[in-house]
């Protein structure tokens, strides 16, 4: 018996019925929730992400006086806003941890290249190796992955401590080591990742655009996995003392958000890196899955 055949308005039909599954398949794909599987951190009053969350919940002030491994505090304070050279805080949020420990040879580093590596670089490789481990992935397992990274990167102040020194004295590893583009790229380079390799810079935002970025990556089936965060190191006087002139910095190192007693904000540093996926991958790999991205 022959087949019979489709009505032109039947064959619309059709055509419109898998229009529209495509399209919802579609829509369903660049609206994935993203989860989030792993985290390492190091943050003012917590080395880890359990220390941040009881940090979070019991409201702690994580604000100190400016640490003296960083700048002598007494030479550039001055109460008067309008004091040349001078700045009119004396606080902040800092590390606990001193920011020249680092382990170079755990990454594969010489000690050499390590002193020529700003300290950004290196708490960047230290919190991302513990947010793999955090999210039970082997590094090694990783290579050649379509894995991306983004970072937000804005300061550059180990650079700044550099200025006047010649070629000879910073030696061949000075530039890879501070450039800030160079951060994400040793990630990449250090675990064999293929994906996305992207550095941040748009102040404040930084590691939220990048976070941003790597949920957009995830959910175009650029990236497989992303790893995403920040870090900002506050590490010589200058770039304070340019934002006290601008009034931009609080006094006692304090945001005071939506307050009417607000009188700028507080100066704060820290890195973290989250591991993100797509929740239906997460889901069907077992993951541990800390929160998810809408």
């Amino acid at each position: 018996m022959s087949q019979t055949k489709l009505s032109q308005s039947q064959q619309i039909l059709l055509a419109l019925n898998e229009a529209s599954q495509k399209l919802e398949k579609h829509q369903k794909r660049i609206d994935e929730p993203i989860a989030i599987i792993g985290v390492g951190c190091r943050l003012p009053g917590a080395d880890d992400p359990a220390a941040f969350w009881e940090l979070l919940r019991n409201g702690v002030d994580t604000v100190t006086e400016i640490p003296a491994d960083r700048w002598d505090v007494d030479r550039y304070y001055a109460p008067n806003p309008d004091a040349p050279g001078k700045m009119y805080t004396r606080a902040g949020s800092f590390i606990r941890q001193p920011v020249d420990q680092f382990d170079p040879g755990f990454f594969g580093i010489s000690p050499r290249e390590a002193n020529s590596m700003d300290p950004q670089h290196r708490l960047l490789l230290e919190v991302t190796w513990e947010a793999l481990e955090h999210a039970g992935l082997p590094p090694d397992q990783l290579w050649l992955s379509k894995t991306g990274v983004f970072v937000g990167i804005s300061t550059n102040d180990y650079a700044n401590l550099h200025a006047g020194y010649s070629a000879e004295e910073l030696g061949p590893h000075f530039s890879s080591g501070t450039l800030p583009s160079f951060a994400a790229g040793r990630i990449a380079y250090l675990l064999g990742l293929q994906g996305p390799n992207v550095q941040v810079d748009t102040a404040c935002s930084s590691s939220l655009v990048g976070v941003h970025l790597a949920c957009q990556s995830l959910r175009t089936h650029e990236s497989d996995l992303a790893l995403a965060g920040g870090v900002n190191l506050i590490l010589a006087p200058e770039s304070t003392l340019g934002r006290c002139r601008l009034r931009a910095v609080s006094p006692d190192g304090r945001c005071k958000t939506f307050d009417a007693a607000a009188d700028g904000y507080g100066q704060g540093e820290g890195g973290g890196v989250g591991v993100l996926k797509r929740l239906s991958d997460a889901v069907a790999a077992r993951d541990p899955i800390l929160a998810i991205i809408l």
